[in-house]
């Protein structure tokens, strides 16, 4: 939601569309690759925090640490982290080719409205 024309970032509603692998409320706790994304998601957030929040820093330095400034310098190991992300979520919906920019972006999203398209006729059922 926005104010006006301005874009706003509202982390209660952000994700709630997105449709994951599993319904909301039916994912398989034991299943290793629910773990796999939460030790990934996990992974890149203690990695940013680190990087936001360092030990001896001066405050003014520390001003500089912000979430744009990391992600407009792309360092390897932020690639590598989003790379393991993206390849537990890719996985966890059972996609056999290589998450990578080869995939072209309408048959990601061709396959995530086939997702939402079942889930919502069952629901209707």
């Amino acid at each position: 939601m926005g104010v006006g024309n301005d874009p706003r970032y509202t982390p209660t509603t952000c994700f709630e569309t997105f449709q994951l692998p599993w319904p909301p409320g039916q994912e398989p706790w034991r299943d290793e690759r629910l773990h796999a994304i939460a030790d990934a998601a996990r992974d890149l957030d203690m990695k940013r925090r680190k990087w936001l929040d360092p030990e001896g820093i001066t405050a003014a330095e520390l001003k500089k640490r912000t979430l744009t400034n990391l992600y407009n310098e792309r360092p390897a190991w932020l690639e590598h982290a989003h790379a393991a992300l993206d390849w537990a979520v890719w996985t966890a919906y059972g996609w056999d080719d290589p998450v990578s920019a080869a995939v072209p972006e309408d048959k990601i999203l061709a396959r995530l409205f086939e997702l939402n398209l079942a889930r919502s006729t069952q629901r209707a059922a």
